[in-house]
């Protein structure tokens, strides 16, 4: 089966890793960084990755978004391996289905926020002009931007370049959000502010978000916690709806 169409993904796991191994090479040694890794994730869950600095979930991350890749084990898109795609179609999986939100925000300095969030979207030819801008219209509304539409990301707060982050992940309408450290630039109220809107975007378009971060305080935030140690999962905690 084909992952074609965004209409394909059936009730079943959106994502699973199975046994999935990661090591890189730090001079002479092997460092490994995931090791027999085993995770199942649903489409529309909320899902916060915490552990230490090292622990592994930045490389968790990247594996499951097709950034890197796993050196043993197997990692599925709906019943799907990323193993043995080109790197054309990897870009293409990445693209339609994944969005990415980073805590440093990568914007495009010389772009406003409207060419920021619209910047994906250029890639997918089929989609046009007017739903280009419809799009990137609806999602600035959703982050509460609409009046900072010309502005440049340097006239902005990091709490507003960071939902200009968020928009710009959403704006291909993907499956799956994966954040690294999205609030690890933010203060204390800014990162709830963040987190409410992760929040309410999930609840609105059943987007599945995973995200890692280093603050434990988060954890009363998220419907899930995966805890990682030494690239292990040592532990799992699911609650029935937000506190």
């Amino acid at each position: 089966m084909a992952l074609d169409s965004k209409q394909s993904f059936a009730s079943q796991s959106l994502i699973e890793l199975r046994d999935v191994h990661k090591s890189y090479k730090l001079g002479e040694t092997l460092v490994p960084a995931l090791r027999g890794l085993s995770l199942s994730l649903d489409r529309g869950e909320f899902v916060a990755v915490i552990g230490a600095s090292g622990s592994g979930k930045s490389t968790l991350l990247n594996i499951i978004g097709g950034i890197d890749a796993a050196d043993a084990g197997e990692v599925t898109i709906n019943g799907q391996s990323w193993k043995g795609l080109s790197d054309n179609r990897r870009s293409e999986w990445r693209n339609q289905f994944f969005g990415f939100v980073f805590q440093s925000f990568n914007l495009m300095p010389m772009l406003n926020v409207h060419e920021n969030v619209e910047l994906p979207l250029m890639i997918q030819k089929h989609v046009s002009k007017d739903e280009r801008r419809r799009r990137v219209e609806s999602l600035l509304a959703d982050v509460g931007l609409s009046a900072f539409a010309k502005q440049r990301p340097d006239k902005l707060s990091g709490g507003q370049r960071q939902r200009v982050a968020i928009a710009r992940a959403l704006v291909t309408e993907p499956l799956v959000v994966i954040a690294d450290e999205p609030t690890a630039n933010l203060d204390s109220t800014t990162t709830l502010q963040v987190v409410k809107l992760m929040q309410d975007l999930n609840a609105k378009k059943n987007i599945t978000f995973i995200f890692s971060t280093h603050d434990e305080k988060l954890m009363a935030q998220v419907k899930r916690i995966l805890r990682i140690k030494d690239g292990t999962l040592i532990q799992e905690s699911q609650k029935s709806q937000f506190e």
